[in-house]
């Protein structure tokens, strides 16, 4: 059976090779289970037919059963169209169609009675109807007409080569036919009589021809179900068996490097950093590899635990690494780490896509001959070229944005499996926490150092623009900095949105030179224009960065007191907290000011009610996934998730998913490498899905 699944979708009756090379440029369907599991987002309700005299402003899609009264093409050229006229008895409509008009006027008659289904709309003073399903009101057709129809996503080309709606579920019929009879089980029997679960042939038959809307909510309990347990279930496994495996590198004495460092500190740990220290202390002592994720708002100190912690990989004999998303973030990481590594003595390089091939060579000399301790750098780091003597501790910052396959590749430069250390300052509500980092250890930095002062958000519309300038005047007055984010770089015809280009034309003319000096950094800059302007404003010779938001991440200016935030309402939560986490960094008093328009929706205005009343991360990452789900938080979609999600969706299914952990958490407490005969099925499920290569391969592990 399996093989049948994984047959090309091209040879699927009705779809051959062009509409299969579309389909799967368009939405990834290359197989027949990427079809079977490619699944409607909504539904329409189809169990009644209208009459034309219930149309209104407020119907969106509608049935009826009536006759055609005439058949007729109006305009000429490309501009002609065909219009049938069809009534019920208690009123009239027209049916227009632009495209196959010689095969829709030889398929409509006046006469025969039609089912006829599609989305009103007004063209002059009257209701029509375009490109309408029309069939013939057989016996066998209304005895077909269901509760509810699945809307499949779509694309203009899609659409333009004939794969309608229609067309989508004609295929799926098709597929179902063939496999539905002989469909294999994917969950074991036992898991889906304790949790009540349809089978799976009653599910994927449902999720796509619901026969009732119970079935329809049975169906996606199932399918619901059982991806979440899969994903958790992998995750799960993945930590399991690295616990039982005895391949971490153990750190046994704190010397030297770890000393002088602590004692040159210029300000004592928090209690949470301590409480992280021993954390890892007893991982690295354990024989066993650390995956710990270290999750700290911004400014909680995560850097100086990770310097501590590579200091004690060095105390032992061995190099660490600190991987960043992007070049802005590895140079501040470069320079921070450069600063508390000073009294030790320890040796340090930065390296990123745009180190000097001549910097390279010595780079990796000096890490093949361990002569250079510790390398901070972006993806360049996982370069065939870098080689390490003898890596044991790698630290990765926002591990979301980098890919399985590059961390993977970042670990297979050590003989052992080198110690984790993940960190971000983006708070991850709990519920997405257990599915990005589900296979992690966890600890949470949450203290901020002393001497942070909150900072104070406020809300200001456009009429406040005056009093925002003279404020930002007062502030240069005093001797602070100021970030000006906007969304865009360029104006954008169908947003209103202040952009970048335009706002610092603006901030300019209201703060000229040679009084004020205005630095820009956006993401289509040059490398080095970006790298002079940025260290204009981190040296204090800027009075004023305006930038879009790539400084969200890995800038640190103490001097820097204001945040201001244009068209605020076009940032998520998350992304607004981590913009006014770069302020406040300093003895002094931090402000956030959120410009938006007159106009907001009702979720942006919510957006900036919370931010003005909380500076909690956590609270504000879990209203972010409430109202925005889990989609695209913080760039997670692809990179993140082991697989991406078909049915399920983290924000609304929390329940499911910590139901889903919990059997996993028990099945393999008793059965940790899935070999007992009830769970074989598992172990070839999680093959089947690609969930089980996320790590080294421990499988000789008994």
């Amino acid at each position: 059976m399996p093989q049948l699944l994984d047959s090309d979708i091209k040879y699927l009756p009705g779809v051959g090779p062009k509409r299969a090379e579309l389909l799967g440029k368009e939405l990834g369907i290359h197989t027949f289970r990427d079809l079977l599991y490619t699944f409607p987002f909504r539904y329409i309700d189809r169990s009644r037919f209208y009459s034309v005299r219930e149309i209104d402003s407020s119907t969106a899609w509608i049935q009826l059963r009536g006759h055609i009264t005439r058949v007729e093409k109006v305009g000429e050229g490309r501009a002609q169209r065909l219009v049938a006229r069809f009534s019920d008895g208690t009123g009239s409509i027209d049916l227009v169609f632009f495209k196959g008009l010689k095969w829709m006027e030889e398929k409509l008659k006046a006469g025969p009675e039609y089912i006829v289904f599609g989305k009103p709309s007004v063209f002059g003073q009257s209701w029509n109807l375009v490109h309408p399903e029309v069939d013939p009101a057989t016996e066998e057709k209304l005895s077909q007409t269901g509760v509810m129809m699945g809307v499949y996503s779509s694309t203009e080309k899609l659409r333009n080569a004939g794969i309608t709606n229609k067309f989508f579920e004609k295929m799926v019929a098709t597929l179902l036919e063939r496999v539905i009879e002989t469909l294999e089980e994917t969950l074991p029997a036992y898991i889906r009589e304790q949790k009540h679960l349809a089978p799976l042939d009653y599910a994927l038959q449902n999720i796509h021809f619901p026969t009732s809307v119970q079935a329809l909510t049975r169906a996606q309990r199932r399918l619901k179900f059982e991806e979440l347990f899969y994903l958790e279930l992998s995750l799960l496994r993945q930590k399991s068996i690295r616990m039982r495996a005895d391949s971490g590198v153990v750190f046994r004495r704190i010397g030297d490097y770890f000393n002088k460092t602590y004692e040159a500190l210029p300000f004592p740990l928090t209690g949470a950093q301590k409480r992280v220290l021993k954390e890892i202390r007893a991982d690295v002592a354990s024989g066993k590899q650390m995956n710990r994720l270290l999750q700290g708002d911004v400014g909680s100190g995560k850097t100086l635990v990770a310097v501590l912690a590579a200091m004690i990989a060095l105390d032992n004999g061995y190099q660490a690494c600190v991987m960043a998303p992007t070049e802005v973030l590895a140079n501040q990481h470069y320079h921070s780490i450069q600063k508390f590594l000073a009294p030790s003595g320890a040796t340090i390089a930065l390296l990123t896509g745009n180190t000097k091939q001549k910097e390279r060579d010595v780079i990796h000399r000096g890490l093949l001959d361990g002569s250079l301790q510790i390398i901070v750098g972006t993806h360049a780091l996982i370069e065939d070229t870098v080689q390490f003597r003898n890596l044991a501790l790698a630290v990765i910052d926002e591990q979301h944005r980098f890919g399985v396959e590059q961390r993977s590749r970042l670990w297979s430069k050590s003989a052992v499996a080198p110690h984790v250390l993940v960190m971000t300052a983006t708070p991850i509500p709990r519920t997405l926490a257990m599915t990005l980092y589900g296979d992690l250890d966890v600890s949470v930095l949450d203290e901020l150092p002393p001497g942070r002062k909150p900072i104070e958000t406020v809300h200001w519309t456009e009429n406040r623009r005056g009093d925002l300038y003279n404020f930002m005047r007062q502030q240069i007055a005093l001797g602070r900095q100021i970030f000006v984010v906007y969304p865009l770089i360029k104006e954008s015809e169908k947003m209103d949105y202040k952009n970048l280009e335009e706002g610092y034309l603006h901030i300019t003319e209201a703060f000229p030179a040679p009084k004020y000096v205005t630095a820009v950094v956006h993401g289509k800059q040059k490398a080095e224009n970006k790298a002079f302007d940025m260290d204009l404003f981190v040296r204090g010779k800027a009075n004023i960065l305006v930038a879009t938001s790539v400084i969200e991440v890995g800038v640190d200016v103490p001097n820097a007191s204001v945040m201001v935030i244009e068209s605020a309402e076009r940032f998520g939560l998350s992304q607004l907290h981590q913009l006014r986490g770069r302020v406040g960094r300093g003895a002094e008093k931090s402000y956030c000011i959120l410009m938006t328009g007159y106009k907001l929706s009702t979720e942006s205005r919510q957006r900036i009610e919370l931010m003005c009343a909380t500076s909690d991360g956590f609270e504000l990452a879990e209203a972010d996934l409430r109202m925005r789900g889990p989609g695209d938080f913080e760039g997670t979609r692809q990179s993140g998730l082991a697989f991406d999600l078909h049915i399920a969706d983290l924000a609304k299914d929390s329940p499911a998913l910590v139901e889903a952990r919990e059997l996993g958490e028990r099945i393999l407490a008793e059965d940790p490498l899935l070999k007992e005969p009830k769970n074989r099925l598992l172990d070839a499920q999680l093959r089947v899905l690609r969930l089980d290569t996320t790590y080294k391969d421990y499988s000789n592990i008994s």
